[in-house]
């Protein structure tokens, strides 16, 4: 159960402005980069929201992994994002391969100011023997 998760907030992103509204395109970015970089892609779901004159307002997506999940939200009008990776290390320390992929999604929508959180989870090594 031991794992990462990776969260974060990014701001004024100065990726392409199409990036944030196609959910295809998104997709396929974000199950490449989880099986480049070593992860198992077991589903996937992106929807890609319209406002109410029927323009495209933002797309959201998790790629669920053997590991765990990779999650973004996407925010247009704001150019934001919120971002999630969590890897459980049940067989092997997976860390690696979550810091490198969230640097990678991180770089893809290139965000002026990042706001990023580590969370260790699932220690139950600790509990064991108490």
């Amino acid at each position: 159960m031991n794992g990462l998760h990776l969260i974060a907030d990014l701001h004024d992103c100065r990726c392409q402005p199409s990036f944030l509204l196609d959910a295809i395109r998104l997709e396929a970015f974000c199950v490449d980069a989880c099986t480049r970089h070593g992860l198992t892609v077991v589903g996937r779901l992106f929807h890609a929201f319209r406002d109410a004159t029927g323009e495209p307002a933002g797309v959201t997506g998790t790629v669920v992994l053997a590991e765990s999940h990779l999650a973004v939200h996407t925010w247009p009008e704001i150019g934001s994002v919120t971002l999630d990776v969590y890897v459980c290390n049940f067989s092997g320390d997976n860390s690696r391969r979550a810091h490198t992929l969230f640097a990678e999604i991180v770089a893809a929508f290139a965000p002026a100011r990042l706001e990023k959180q580590e969370v260790a989870r699932g220690h139950l090594g600790l509990l064991q023997g108490a």
